[in-house]
């Protein structure tokens, strides 16, 4: 069977050996987990659906919206490249199509952009694209997904004849797959500043197609919840600069601004997502969790909770500051996991084109003492659709791949990175053009996507890589040596990671707390028979990577004490 873990490569064999029947521990073994997070086994792909495959044309209503059109919208190039503003096609049937494309890399659950009922023109308020611009919205649709105005509809755009989205997770679920639904807490639509009043813009229906808010185009500022029942749904705070004030306070480029005072919000969104788990959603990942109060946060993953128990979220805080994205982890603050932006940050200048050492990792990782309730549980990233494609050679992706794969956290990957899609490029640039069956027919044959299936599916069958408790060896330069090491409830794994990011053959020669033992060489089925007080030499090629496994329990002394200071250290208290 240790064998088959190696060889076995088939997503539903995968899956078999990731479950096989754990050897038993010996008496006194101690526990030694990074975490216990069922979710902290995955691997996320992230689609934006609309711009994924375009699996059924017959929902790509090519004429809505008339002269205010919302199919195919190009911009201007920008170096080149044009972004585009309008529906490409993107689907569910798309995504269905091509799961065990996304399964043989590795990836074990799928992140989708919001579901929800969007508006049938483009927004004629705003301000227009720039090349670098964000938050610029004159002449969008909502093809993300992000502007909803009914929360408990599907948008017309996503679901086919036998694909509606209980049928894309029943899809996902037969091949023991995630579906991962991003959701949106602090707002609608965009709601005002038209050239005049929108239909669906800046106004909510319920699950009866009941109107229970408008914002009339009217700035929030102007809106009159004392009096009109319509606006109550809403904020009346404008926006604030960032120079006289949080940004995070103020409205957010024309969107209708939630009210997380009034329960009737809370009762209103709560709803629609719990109709959505229903419907077989796994985990959310949560957008602009930091334009609501920790308050509201807490009611909402409670109540997601009381009906889901362990329910898997994670929020989008976008700050590089550890201290401040960690609030959203803690009791009291939602008790979510968040995206690792401080990671993101750090992993762009190690493996982009600055090709900073592998020390400038270190600080983001947090193992021990830092803010985060379990720093083991955050999704890790080095991009993704808010922010320009990371800009690297093959090279880099792979590196950045062989970190993220055997490196604490969850990791995320935004779709096409497999083969270096639009890299480098902004949100009007190209980072969100559309990929389709041509886009994964090219990745097929890139060697990023070839290294990166090979770590991501070894990940998939280690248990030390998937929730282990990382120590630190070595860090700097082109080099990096870690151990993770897994010992829980009858299954005990300890994982030697070998990282070289250099242009020549690194020799590691490794001592440091060395567990005596028959290590096998993950993936290339060698192994080692190390002596007590022994070292495991190898050459890691360049841009390469090692994995060491030692089916076994800890008894090398320096080992169990480094092990003690990292299982006291990793977690805060919940208290």
């Amino acid at each position: 069977m240790r064998h088959a873990l190696l060889t076995l490569t088939t997503a539903g064999l995968l899956a078999a050996c990731a479950t096989t029947t754990p050897h038993p521990l010996p008496p006194l073994a101690k526990d030694y987990y990074g975490t216990l997070e069922p979710f902290a086994s995955q691997a996320v792909y992230f689609v934006m659906t609309d711009r994924f495959v375009n699996g059924d044309p017959s929902n790509d209503h090519r004429d809505q919206g008339g002269a205010l059109r919302t199919f195919d919208i190009p911009l201007p190039p920008c170096n080149g490249v044009s972004g585009n503003l309008g529906y490409l096609g993107g689907d569910f049937k798309g995504i269905a199509d091509h799961l065990d494309y996304i399964r043989d890399m590795g990836f074990t659950a799928v992140w989708i952009t919001p579901v929800v009922d969007n508006p049938d023109q483009s927004f004629t308020g705003g301000t227009a694209p720039s090349c670098g611009g964000i938050l610029a919205d004159k002449g969008k649709t909502g093809y993300h997904g992000y502007w909803g105005v009914n929360f408990y509809t599907l948008d017309e755009h996503l679901p086919s004849p036998g694909m509606d989205f209980r049928d894309l997770a029943n899809a996902m679920h037969a091949r023991h797959m995630k579906l991962v639904l991003d959701i949106v807490g602090n707002h609608g639509s965009p709601a005002w500043g038209m050239a005049s009043d929108q239909p669906g813009f800046g106004k909510i229906y319920d699950a009866s197609g009941k109107l229970v808010a408008d914002h009339q185009n009217l700035p929030p500022q102007q809106l009159d919840p004392a009096h009109n029942p319509l606006h109550r749904f809403y904020n009346t705070r404008g926006p604030v600069d960032g120079s006289t004030g949080s940004i995070f306070d103020g409205n957010l480029a024309q969107l209708s601004d939630f009210n997380e005072h009034n329960p009737a919000v809370l009762d209103y969104l709560a709803g629609a997502y719990e109709q959505w788990i229903a419907q077989g959603a796994d985990a959310f990942r949560i957008d602009t969790i930091a334009w609501m109060p920790d308050t509201f946060w807490q009611a909402f993953t409670s109540r997601i909770r009381a009906q889901h128990p362990g329910f898997f979220m994670f929020g989008e805080a976008f700050d590089y500051d550890a201290a401040k994205i960690a609030i959203h982890t803690l009791p009291g603050h939602g008790e979510t996991s968040v995206l690792d932006f401080p990671m993101k940050q750090a992993m762009e200048a190690a493996f982009g084109r600055s090709q900073a050492g592998f020390e400038q990792l270190a600080a983001a990782l947090h193992l021990t003492g830092g803010p985060y309730a379990n720093p083991y549980d955050l999704a890790t990233f080095y991009d993704n659709h808010d922010m320009p494609r990371m800009d690297a050679s093959d090279a880099g992706f792979i590196d950045a791949h062989n970190w993220l794969f055997t490196a604490r956290g969850i990791p995320v990957v935004y779709y096409g990175s497999e083969m270096g899609f639009m890299r480098g490029r902004p949100e009007h640039g190209g980072n969100r053009n559309y990929f389709g069956s041509e886009g994964i027919e090219q990745a097929k044959a890139s060697p990023i996507r070839a290294a990166l299936a090979r770590i991501a599916n070894l990940r998939a069958t280690s248990p030390a890589l998937q929730r282990g408790l990382q120590l630190d060896i070595e860090l700097a330069g082109h080099r990096a040596a870690f151990y993770r090491v897994y010992q829980h409830a009858g299954q005990h794994q300890i994982a030697l990671v070998l990282l070289n990011k250099g242009d020549a053959p690194e020799r590691f020669a490794i001592d440091t707390m060395m567990e005596a033992g028959r290590w096998r060489s993950a993936l290339d089925d060698s192994a080692q028979d190390i002596a007590q007080g022994g070292t495991l030499k190898t050459t890691v090629p360049a841009h390469g990577v090692r994995v060491y496994l030692l089916d076994a329990a800890a008894t090398e002394p320096a080992l169990i004490a480094a092990l003690d200071v990292a299982m006291a250290g990793a977690r805060l208290s919940r208290e």
